[in-house]
């Protein structure tokens, strides 16, 4: 998987995941911050998107200082799941 389809996997886990029905995934631009001023999610969105993030793509996101990098926008999160993803399988979504 390329970084463009990444980014989009990224964005319809972030949209089914957190059943933002009114977005679609070009709605949600690749470098703006996903958190608060960019699509309005809260703690438990965070929370929720990262066992999202977790489960699908086989990874683990240690603590708050990680995820904070990690989930300040769609470009950062596909760094980090590339980054970490090693040798594991295909994720399913």
């Amino acid at each position: 998987m390329n970084r463009d389809e990444l980014r989009h996997r990224l964005k319809v886990l972030l949209i089914e995941g957190l059943k933002l029905e009114d977005k679609r995934p070009e709605d949600i631009a690749d470098a703006e911050p996903i958190f608060v001023e960019g699509l309005g999610l809260d703690s438990i969105d965070a929370l929720e998107l990262v066992v999202l993030v977790e489960e699908h793509f086989h990874i683990s996101i240690p603590d708050e200082e990680v995820g904070k990098l990690a989930f300040a926008s769609i470009n950062a999160l596909a760094d980090f799941v590339l980054a970490n993803q090693g040798a594991a399988p295909t994720p399913q979504l």
